[in-house]
Formats: structure tokens, sequence, C-alpha cells
């Protein structure tokens, strides 16, 4: 009885630390899961501070259109220069040049293109010229400078990857980009030429004497009176 009563002891004990061991590994398991989400959690929070911080800045670059398109041109002159200095990664430049002329067609050409619109289509006659209507682009001036700027930058970033250098004769890629930008130029002259349109706003038409009343008394009904008088 003594021995049977041992053996009982002992196995209650066993079974109570088998317990303990599996709520301490529980809860262990429990505060990785919690201090994995937590960095997780962190890490989202400083990216979307990270991009918070980028939209500010560019939203705060709208307004000043010079300084945005001389920074582009500094990075498309340094990843010229690049180009130049390793004499390689041409297959990237053609690509670069084929991105940066197909965003300049979407900047020329209008929102709502006149061939596919069964709507109201550009003014075609002098009459409905005279009603002021803004060009609207296809892609705006200010995504048309970031995507430009977004490309570059990539496009640089890449010439720091031998993986990119693929061996191609040059003279080949920039004879046949001349002769696609030429085609393309060409279609698009053709398609402002055709509907009458240019893809320019210089604003409202101002008239010379808008805003001002005549008359003796500065307003045209007062002018009237004292010369009925």
């Amino acid at each position: 009885e003594i021995q049977l009563i041992n053996l009982a002891r002992s196995g209650f004990w066993t079974k109570t630390n088998a317990k303990e061991t599996t709520t301490a590994s529980t809860m262990m398991e429990g505060s990785d899961t919690d201090d994995g989400t937590s960095r997780a959690s962190s890490v989202d929070k400083k990216i979307a501070n990270i991009r918070r911080l980028i939209q500010h800045w560019l939203d705060r670059s709208t307004i000043h259109i010079v300084p945005r398109w001389i920074a582009f041109v500094v990075l498309f002159l340094l990843f010229g220069l690049r180009i130049y200095l390793i004499q390689g990664y041409f297959i990237v430049a053609y690509g670069l040049g084929i991105f940066l002329l197909n965003n300049f067609i979407a900047f020329l050409s209008p929102l709502d293109d006149p061939v596919e619109k069964d709507g109201p289509m550009l003014p075609s006659t002098a009459t409905e010229g005279k009603e002021f209507r803004p060009f609207q682009r296809r892609l705006p001036e200010f995504k048309f400078w970031l995507a430009c700027s977004r490309g570059t930058g990539t496009c640089i970033i890449m010439t720091f990857f031998s993986i990119f250098d693929v061996p191609v004769f040059w003279p080949i890629l920039l004879m046949y980009f001349g002769i696609l930008f030429f085609m393309t130029m060409k279609r698009q002259l053709a398609h402002m030429y055709k509907h009458r349109y240019v893809p320019i706003s210089f604003g409202k038409q101002k008239y010379k004497d808008a805003g001002h009343e005549g008359g003796v008394y500065g307003g045209g009904m007062a002018g009237s009176v004292q010369k009925g008088m």
C-alpha cells in the first residue's frame, strides 16, 4: 500500500510538472508572437512615416515648377555622365529614352481623345474656339515630372548591378531611337493639326476695357441718363 501511495504521488507530481512546463512554453510562445507582432507594427509605422514625409515634400514642391525640372535635368545629366564614364548599360539608357518618350507623348495628348470620344470634342471652328477651354492633359505636369524623375533614379540604381549591363552595339540603338522619336512626334503633330489643339494653355483672354464702366459718373446707366438730360 505504501508503494502504491508513493507511485500515485509521483504520478501526480509528474502530471503537475508537465502541465507547468506546457503552460510556461505556451506563455513563451505567446510572448515571442507578441514581440514579433510589435516589431512588425513598428516597422510598418516607420515605413508609413517615411512615405508620409516624402508625400509632404512632394506636395510642397508642386508650386515650384522650375526648380523641380532643374533637379530632373541635373539627375538626367548625372545618369548620362555615368553611362559615358563606364561605357556600358546602353540598353538601360535606351529603355529610359523609350520611357521618357512615352511620358512626353502622354503629356502632349489631351485627356479626352477626339477620335475615341463620342461626346463633346475639341473646338474646330472659330466660334467654338472663342470659348475658353483650358487644355487638359492625359498626364499632368507634376505626374510627368515625377515619373521622369523616378525613372531616371531607377536607371541610375540599375547601373550598379552588372546583370543589367547587356552587351549591345549602341549606335544601332541610337539610330533606332532617333527613328522612333521622329515617327512618334510626326504622328503627334499630325494629330494636333487634325483636331486643331495646342497642348499649352495661356489663360483666358483679357480685354482692354474689362472691368471699367463708361459714363460721366463712372457707371453705364449714369452716363446714359446724363446724355438724355
